[in-house]
């Protein structure tokens, strides 16, 4: 039996954890665990969790939902998707149930979490990944996916083959659209191109995708911090493509108008933001590879002193 925990049910934890959930529940070979508490926890135990598209309702169940580490026991496979600032807290509070054998893969919104997590658990092995969605929580228990958009990509360049073609078969039995990748640290930095920006502009500007585009100063910031941005990636040795830039305002221009980054829906929301690591994370990395990152550094001044 291999037992895969996901920690975070949000827009990215609750949608995929589902459709793992929904997939594997009355398997013997693969048990789900939701890694939840407080409200969230006592809806999935009593009414499933649910999750709603465009155009359908679906509620599913996990084998067990719990935020008790000797409930939820060792695991082989830990899915994490809490907010980046809650990484440490959120892992320590699991340890007993992280063994040698747990392979952990981080789905979050920044880049600097499979380091942060190697700091915790030297022995694990520790993957990377990321996805492209647009969903959140609508309600505790209660998950919107906006759009058709949902592709998960992982990879390491450390984990045997065998594990991460285990992970991949787990994933496409779920109808999850998976790629293991090769190139995994490129992948991962051409979504946080994608996500910082937006998340820093849409905060910044407290506007959505559909206003920004539409309005000529926005877009103009927009572009500014994708040139500082590609230009740390690169400093940094990493081989993305030429026209890394265009091809990030062609998917933000596919993007649902009326949608916004999750980082905005905190902000408005008075919650606490992943600007550390959204936007502040670049300023700190361009200061490290000597690349100038004026519209990220003034971005991350605002935001941080909110």
């Amino acid at each position: 039996m291999k037992r895969i925990g996901i920690l975070g049910l949000g827009g990215v934890g609750g949608y995929f954890g589902g459709l793992l959930a929904k997939a594997y529940y009355k398997s013997d070979a693969v048990e789900i665990v939701f890694i939840a508490r407080g409200e969230t926890q006592k809806v999935i135990a009593q009414d499933g969790l649910k999750i709603v598209t465009d155009e359908s309702e679906l509620i599913v169940r996990p084998k067990l939902v719990s935020n008790n580490p000797e409930e939820i026991g060792e695991l082989d496979y830990l899915i994490c998707a809490t907010k980046t600032y809650d990484i440490e807290e959120s892992l320590l509070s699991l340890k007993n149930c992280i063994v040698p054998k747990t392979v952990i893969l981080p789905l979050y919104n920044g880049v600097d979490a499979p380091e942060r997590i190697q700091k915790l658990f030297p022995e694990n092995e520790i993957l990377e990944g990321c996805v492209y969605i647009v969903s959140m929580i609508f309600s505790p228990g209660t998950i919107r996916k906006i759009g058709f958009f949902e592709k998960l990509f992982f990879g390491s360049k450390t984990a045997s083959k065998s594990k991460l073609e285990e992970l991949q078969g787990i994933f496409q039995k779920a109808k999850i659209e998976s790629y293991c990748v090769e190139n995994i640290e490129e992948t991962v930095w051409e979504k946080f191109i994608f996500i910082s920006a937006l998340a820093s502009v849409t905060s910044y500007l407290n506007e959505n995708i559909g206003e920004i585009l539409s309005n000529a100063d926005s877009k103009k910031l927009y572009v500014e911090l994708l040139h500082e941005i590609a230009a740390v990636a690169k400093a940094k040795g990493l081989k993305l493509p030429d026209d890394i830039v265009a091809q990030t305002i062609l998917k933000l221009e596919k993007s649902p108008k009326e949608a916004t980054s999750s980082m905005h829906r905190d902000l408005l929301a008075g919650k606490n933001t992943e600007a550390i690591s959204l936007t502040q994370f670049v300023v700190k990395e361009g200061a490290k590879y000597n690349v100038e990152t004026p519209f990220y550094k003034k971005i991350a001044s605002v935001l941080l002193s909110e």
